[in-house]
């Protein structure tokens, strides 16, 4: 009964995502919901962000450190920094963050929405919910979080230089040079790739909860966090699979 209750659930959220991504073809009449989703997701979000990707960077520099002493020279400490933030820890770190701010609120949005019949009344005036609220915010997602994952990229690994020249004496010069000789295009674009994955995630889940909320408050806060549960754990398997895609045959 509970596979068949799994492969259901599946099956109605694809169902879901692909009618809101058939409405694409209306993005240009949703233009200004698209933008609203777009300042809420990415410019609300960069303080947050840059808390996480500071201290991110701040905590890798000490333990790269430490987990390296003996094996990699001090002056290569950036390359490990570099790639490590590049590849994994700023898109997953950024989509977990984000997670319980955009999914949470979002989730919480809808349901409110959807107990309230308020998506009732949309159907009523024949405007259809997956164009008008869910594709804005799925796109808004898949366009945001590389952008946000990009400045978390440069806040973690200038925070983790400027740990690493106050606590160990590392020149800008040495730690930058070297980071540039060993970067590859593909570690940053497999770090985008993911956090594009991530936030259709994240914002496609939240929708599909909201939209199945029902039972007043009591149901908006279960798709609350009927999102955030499956959303984190929904990245933990995608980073694994999307690394496998990219990093398994190599």
């Amino acid at each position: 009964m509970m596979i068949s209750d799994i492969l259901a659930g599946i099956g109605e959220y694809s169902i879901f995502v692909g009618k809101s991504l058939a409405s694409l073809k209306a993005l240009f009449r949703r233009r200004l919901e698209f933008l609203i989703q777009f300042k809420r997701i990415g410019y609300d979000s960069l303080f947050l962000i840059f808390l996480t990707a500071a201290f991110t960077g701040l905590v890798t520099a000490l333990q790269a450190v430490y987990q390296s002493k003996g094996y990699i020279p001090l002056n290569l400490l950036s390359v490990l920094i570099g790639k490590s933030t590049m590849i994994e820890l700023a898109p997953v770190l950024t989509g977990l963050v984000l997670t319980g701010k955009v999914g949470a609120a979002m989730a919480a949005e809808i349901g409110t929405m959807k107990v309230s019949e308020q998506i009732d009344a949309l159907h009523s005036m024949n405007i259809s919910p997956h164009e008008f609220l869910y594709m804005p915010r799925i796109l808004a997602g898949v366009v945001t979080f590389p952008l946000i994952t990009i400045f978390a990229n440069a806040v973690g690994i200038i925070c983790a230089w400027y740990f690493s020249y106050i606590r160990y004496g590392l020149h800008q010069h040495t730690f930058f040079s070297n980071m540039r000789a060993y970067f590859e295009p593909f570690d940053l674009w497999s770090g985008l790739l993911k956090s594009m994955v991530f936030g259709f995630i994240i914002t496609s889940l939240a929708c599909y909860f909201g939209d199945r909320s029902y039972g007043g408050a009591e149901g908006v806060g279960r798709s609350t966090t009927q999102t955030v549960v499956y959303s984190s754990v929904a990245i933990l398997i995608m980073d694994f699979v999307v690394a496998w895609m990219l990093f398994g045959a190599m």
